[in-house]
């Protein structure tokens, strides 16, 4: 409990050092990682970028779990418009490492050397606690707003933002917690950014509320034993079916929001999202998700989004 409630204080600390200038709050001012990186072009074969924003369990902006890096390189071969950037830490206000902090470092490089209850709950732990920041409603609207931050920044660091009149592509890819930092940063993303701004989430969790006025459409594909998923179903009111006013059952209604359950997978692990196991399908779990994710409708900015769900694939197909 004293681990929740120092968690704001990093969210704190950002806020205090910035700037109506930096934040882009003056009158008709960006926001500083607009304005010094920002390119104007109209030509570039570049209009796509996918940001990653990972689950809970990620200690850094740079490690990522190996089935993860499989599924974004094969991304990136498949659609070569597009720009990958898989360096934002969703739990970090600075963007920095889980060792960052010198109190902190033992901990957190002895965790990364463990498969047990360092690794499994401390950080985890940890984790969800940035996520609770995200989705609350005294502190979330600052840490989604320096996620957005980074997220413009990293962008910017993979292949400067084109200014013109044409929208980029912007596909935010999030597992787990990262979804829901994902859809707080949203609003940001979509004042700043001349985007179509999707979402997609991959066994995400989140609160219901942020991001569905926002993004362009939100796809949520799940697994039918991801009981993590399901849990936040439960927990959180404005994703019960009767909140109908809730902004995820608005969107849904509407046809932003579409909920694709994809096949056998876990939440995490072997048979999770990402992982190597084979599937009922007859092709490992990880490249079944690359196969429903790239059969959405959302990779060229001339092309309609829609409520369809992927077909599932075999091996055989």
């Amino acid at each position: 409990m004293l681990w929740g409630i120092l968690a704001p204080l990093s969210t704190i600390v950002w806020w205090l050092n910035q700037t109506a200038e930096s934040l882009g709050l003056a009158e008709e001012e960006k926001p500083d990682v607009l304005r010094k990186a920002s390119i104007t072009s109209s030509t570039s074969a570049i209009n796509c970028y996918i940001v990653f924003l990972p689950g809970v369990g990620n200690f850094s902006p740079d490690q990522i779990t190996p089935g993860e890096k499989y599924f974004i390189y094969q991304l990136a071969q498949r659609h070569s418009q597009c720009v990958v950037v898989r360096d934002v830490f969703p739990y970090s206000v600075f963007n920095q490492d889980l060792g960052s902090q010198e109190l902190l470092t033992p901990l957190w490089e002895a965790s990364k050397e463990s498969d047990g209850i360092l690794r499994n709950v401390l950080v985890q732990v940890r984790n969800l606690w940035r996520f609770a920041i995200s989705a609350d409603d005294r502190y979330g609207p600052i840490y989604n707003l320096s996620i957005a931050h980074t997220i413009v920044d990293r962008m910017n660091a993979a292949y400067p933002i084109a200014q013109s009149d044409r929208p980029i592509n912007l596909i935010l890819i999030s597992t787990s917690g990262g979804t829901q930092v994902a859809l707080g940063a949203t609003a940001h993303l979509n004042e700043w950014l001349n985007a179509r701004l999707t979402v997609v989430s991959i066994g995400g969790t989140f609160e219901g509320r942020a991001g569905f006025n926002d993004a362009e459409h939100v796809y949520h594909l799940q697994g039918d034993r991801d009981w993590v998923a399901d849990l936040s179903r439960v927990v959180f009111p404005a994703r019960w079916s009767w909140t109908v006013g809730s902004p995820v059952n608005q969107a849904r209604r509407q046809g932003r929001y579409t909920v694709c359950i994809i096949g056998s997978y876990e939440h995490s692990g072997a048979e999770g999202y990402f992982g190597n196991e084979i599937s009922p399908n007859g092709m490992p779990y990880v490249k079944q998700t690359i196969e429903q994710v790239d059969q959405l409708p959302i990779w060229s900015i001339d092309q309609p989004l829609t409520s369809q769900c992927p077909v599932q694939k075999t091996s055989e197909q």
